[in-house]
């Protein structure tokens, strides 16, 4: 493991940190003789309202501060990253791990394999358990990390160390139940390979799962991400559309047993399934509180929702006269182009296309927005683009297309560059109904 330096990056102007005269650069080593190994312990020491904390200086020389403050203020510091002691990193060979499947290239940060609790609890990193360590666990229980997102995939022991490519992988349950036990909630997820976990197998899961409710908050079926770049990896295959409509309907059916005896469905199918079948997405009641939207389980359902909210009240004298392009993945083209449509009713005005993008970077069946990148978009609006600039209009590109914190693709083109290159506006709009509408209608003010 690295050595702890929990280097100070900011300290805000008006903290207690400023009137201390702690300043970037400086190590936070300790609050209350305990070290600070990530965010989530200096939250927690942090708390307190009474605190002796010890700051190393540039030059080495130890400060110890004595602080009275109130219950829960905070400090004012800030750190480059979550984790001060390095990163947990995978040690799995799953036969379906999407960055064994990436080519080179690429930024190296999309090739890091976490597996880190610690993630898990902060930002809903899925995690499989296999690297911990009795101090991980020690850590994990004495700070509480609840709720947390496990990757089960399968709670069969043999299967599970097939599928992970390590030995420890059939202590699952095991595991599951120790979590359990000291009351750590958690949120599951099944990464589905047909012919591997699904049958009996997915059967299995999730009725082991669903015996550690309300443990278990929740259990995600998600189908397995493949790309066309497996030479020399596991042979896998894609869900079908006839497979897809199966799922959904096994799910269904353990949500009507799982309602009357939980009262709510625990087991939710990803939307791709929905939309691979070309099935109506469920109503919001389907998913309970959505808790897995990022997992892509409920996202088109909220997106429908929101788009069906702020459509009823758009004001259409307001609307400008617009042609727009709609840039997206083939999966969720078919979706959009309803919605873009009932748009064009509401705005009589506006001429909007949507494009669905085919992904050649990853392979054509990659068919999600979020995984294309600049040269695919290139590639696949050069033609829409001359139809844009007939009437200076633009083109839409959903933020999830781009990385969080910071506006490129994932090949690290911008939408400047993208603009330049076609010759026409881009615009980048929230991926959300509210978002569609205000993009395609020029940003109209919407309640």
């Amino acid at each position: 493991m690295a050595k702890q330096r929990a280097v100070i990056t900011a300290v805000r102007p008006d903290s207690i940190a400023a009137a201390l005269g702690i300043n970037p650069g400086d190590v936070l080593v300790a609050i209350n003789g305990e070290r600070v190994p990530d965010l989530i312990v200096y939250r927690y020491l942090c708390a307190g309202e009474n605190l002796e904390v010890e700051i190393e200086k540039p030059g080495g020389e130890r400060w110890l501060l004595e602080i009275e403050k109130d219950y829960d203020e905070d400090l004012g510091l800030e750190f480059a990253s979550a984790t001060f002691d390095g990163l947990r990193r995978c040690g799995n060979k799953c036969l379906f791990c999407f960055v064994d499947q990436m080519p080179r290239g690429l930024r190296p940060g999309l090739y890091i394999k976490d597996d880190d609790y610690r993630y898990s609890f902060l930002h809903g990193n899925f995690i499989t358990l296999t690297n911990l360590k009795p101090g991980d666990w020690e850590y994990i229980l004495r700070w509480h990390l609840s709720p947390l997102y496990i990757s089960v995939h399968t709670t069969n022991p043999q299967l599970r160390s097939k599928l992970l490519g390590n030995p420890r992988g059939g202590e699952i349950m095991a595991q599951l139940r120790k979590l359990a036990a000291s009351g750590i909630q958690m949120h599951t997820q099944i990464v589905l390979c047909p012919g591997l976990n699904d049958g009996p197998e997915l059967e299995r899961t999730v009725k082991d799962l669903s015996s550690l409710f309300p443990a278990v908050q929740s259990i995600a079926v998600v189908p397995v991400g493949l790309t066309s770049r497996r030479e020399h990896l596991f042979p896998l295959r894609r869900v079908t559309p006839e497979e897809a409509a199966a799922i959904v309907n096994r799910i269904a059916a353990w949500q009507v047993g799982f309602r009357r005896r939980f009262g709510c469905g625990l087991v939710y199918g990803a939307d791709e399934f929905y939309l691979l079948a070309n099935l109506p997405l469920p109503a919001a009641s389907y998913y309970d509180d959505f808790p897995q939207t990022e997992n892509g389980v409920g996202l088109t359902r909220l997106f429908l929702d929101d788009f069906e909210a702020v459509l009823a009240n758009l004001n259409r004298p307001e609307i400008q006269t617009r042609r727009v392009i709609i840039a997206t993945g083939t999966l969720a083209a078919p979706v959009l182009e309803g919605l873009v449509q009932e748009v064009m009713a509401r705005a009589g005005n506006l001429e909007a296309r949507v494009v669905p993008v085919t992904n050649f970077f990853f392979g054509p069946q990659v068919t999600v927005a979020g995984l294309l990148t600049g040269r695919d978009l290139l590639r696949g609006l050069k033609e829409a683009a001359s139809w844009v600039r007939e009437k200076d209009g633009v083109i839409l590109i959903p933020d999830v297309m781009l990385k969080r914190d910071a506006p490129v693709f994932l090949d690290d083109l911008t939408p400047e560059m993208l603009a330049a290159e076609l010759k026409v506006d881009v615009e980048v709009v929230p991926a959300t109904g509210k978002g569609l509408v205000a993009g395609c209608c020029g940003h109209v003010v919407i309640q």
